[in-house]
């Protein structure tokens, strides 16, 4: 007998299963039931006589999955030279010339669609255990839970935090409660790192058992640690940054120790200190790491008659060393979000992000906002943010009688136009920073007289009845990806002469506000890179004798 031979240890070749699909029986193009379809050369349906009438195969090659390095083909073409023209088939080993490919299939269920499962009465519970949480598997037993047992290759790994992994806590992971199958909280949504997130959900509560009722007390949000990164030891604790309390009617107080743990208690035939919203706050640097977690919570009180309540919670992120400011583009302007505006302050080298009135915060460029009564002095204070790209116009009417004074009606009217703040810059792009003085473009103020008159005032009078915004901007950049950049804006107060009325009689005149974009930018042309020179030198003698 032949000596005994053992193969290698050696890593052997990987093969997956059998493809589930044949692609000598697939035909993609085969669409009627028990016809021969035109020109469909794998349609089982056609016959010889048919396959002799063709002009060409619709789908000369069927493949499984264009992913696989390697697989088999069913390739289709018709022989015109034959007499009558005849089908030929070929198998063939098709290989793929991408280096991304799939070498092995080892998911047997990835090689086709597999077929739902209908929810019953009998498997429904089953069914709601299995998918009913934020994250699930179709194999949940080939997962490895066990996250103690380190990989010796990852001793000498630094680990860091980056967008979208889940934020890691003592025990597990910084949960977020959101809706999955139904509007009921689940409380098995991970927080993602950098993903600022608002839920909200419902959530099944009674006075007799709300001091059992985990998900209501505050101590369920911050009693984990939050580690600083992924696998440290290292903690942050969770802080109470402060705690509002809502009565039964919707009304909302803050308390003044914000730091005092108040647990759910019966009081009077009333749950209080449940709780009904959780805003997380966190803290991070530019290296990935978590130093500091905040969290604010909404408290407040069910009766007899409460059956559910409705939870909020939100997570937020800010760097540390930086202001949270939103942005309007990243680094073009995005159509739909505010423009970016700011003033530069006496002595400051660069311009400043302004705060307007509490509806305009952040250093927008804003309009007068139209009210239902179009009344103008009602207006006064009412802003409106101007967003990139939307061609906006608003008024009001404005009453004027013989008894106003022309100075104060001016000053009033200019305040109603251009606001209490007007800003003197606007930033070039959705991500100018403050201190990168040529990403702010100034302000240009126009103003210009009309022809007509009121007769109002004894002695002429000057007021402002209009002002009009113009933005310029052009696409900067790539052809593939334009950003959009503002290069001029320009803020034109259109004014009008008023005189006396006599006395008793009143005049309307309207007040309109309006803002407008053009489009500056250059036809597009594509640039090319020069053709290279070849600088040759050839030797002096290279064309003796003839020269």
């Amino acid at each position: 007998a032949p000596p005994e031979t053992r193969a290698s240890p050696q890593a052997q070749p990987r093969s997956g299963p059998a493809p589930i699909t044949d692609v000598a029986k697939l035909c993609v193009c085969d669409l009627l039931v028990a016809q021969c379809d035109v020109n469909c050369c794998c349609d089982p349906d056609c016959s010889a006589a048919d396959f002799s009438l063709f002009t060409t195969c619709s789908v000369p090659i069927v493949i499984g999955d264009s992913r696989l390095c390697s697989q088999k083909a069913a390739v289709y073409s018709l022989d015109v030279e034959a007499n009558p023209p005849e089908r030929i088939f070929k198998l063939i080993d098709q290989v793929n010339p991408s280096v991304f490919c799939i070498h092995a299939t080892n998911y047997k269920q990835a090689l086709s669609f597999s077929s739902p499962e209908m929810p019953t009465s009998e498997n429904f519970d089953q069914l709601l255990k299995r998918f009913g949480s934020a994250a699930f598997s179709a194999e949940p037993d080939s997962w490895n839970m066990n996250t103690d047992a380190q990989n010796p290759s990852d001793a000498n790994e630094t680990y860091r935090y980056v967008y979208g992994v889940p934020i890691q806590t003592a025990d597990a992971f910084l949960r977020l409660p959101s809706p999955v199958v139904s509007s009921w909280c689940s409380d098995a949504n991970p927080a993602g790192f950098l993903v600022n997130q608002a839920t909200k959900c419902t959530r099944s509560v009674s006075v007799e058992k709300c001091g059992n009722i985990q998900a209501v007390s505050m101590l369920f949000y911050i009693n984990s640690s939050i580690l600083a990164v992924p696998k440290s030891s290292q903690m942050v604790n969770i802080t109470v940054q402060s705690i509002a309390v809502q009565s039964l009617n919707g009304m909302r107080s803050l308390l003044n120790g914000g730091d005092v743990l108040r647990l759910p208690m019966i009081l009077d035939e009333l749950c209080i200190n449940i709780v009904l919203g959780v805003s997380y706050h966190i803290t991070y640097t530019d290296a990935g790491e978590i130093i500091e977690a905040a969290a604010s919570f909404v408290l407040g009180a069910i009766n007899q008659a409460a059956l559910s309540i409705q939870q909020h919670f939100e997570i937020s992120f800010t760097q540390v060393d930086t202001k949270p400011v939103p942005l309007s583009g990243n680094p073009g302007y995005v159509v739909g979000l505010p423009i970016r505006a700011g003033f530069r302050p006496q002595g400051y080298p660069f311009p400043v992000e302004i705060l307007f009135a509490n509806t305009n915060k952040y250093g927008q460029l804003t309009i007068l906002q139209s009210t239902s009564n179009q009344d103008c002095l009602a207006a006064q204070g009412a802003r409106t943010p101007i967003l990139f790209g939307y061609n906006m116009i608003s008024g009001c009417k404005l009453r004027i009688t013989a008894a106003m004074k022309c100075q104060l009606l001016t000053q009033t009217l200019l305040d109603l136009l251009k606001g209490q703040s007007f800003p003197e810059y606007v930033a070039s792009f959705g991500n100018s920073q403050a201190h990168n003085v040529l990403d702010w473009v100034p302000i240009t103020h126009l103003r210009i007289a009309e022809q007509r008159i009121y007769n109002t005032f004894q002695s002429s009078c000057q007021i402002p009845v209009a002002l009009e915004i113009e933005v310029k901007w052009t696409k900067y950049g790539s052809l593939v990806n334009p950003q959009a950049r503002i290069v001029n804006v320009t803020a034109t107060i259109t004014t009008t002469t008023l005189k006396q009325l006599p006395s008793g009689r009143e005049r309307t005149i309207p007040i309109i506000s309006s803002v407008a974009f053009t489009d500056i930018s250059s036809p597009a042309e594509p640039g090319y890179k020069a053709w290279p020179t070849i600088n040759v030198k050839l030797p002096y003698d290279f064309f003796f004798p003839f020269v």
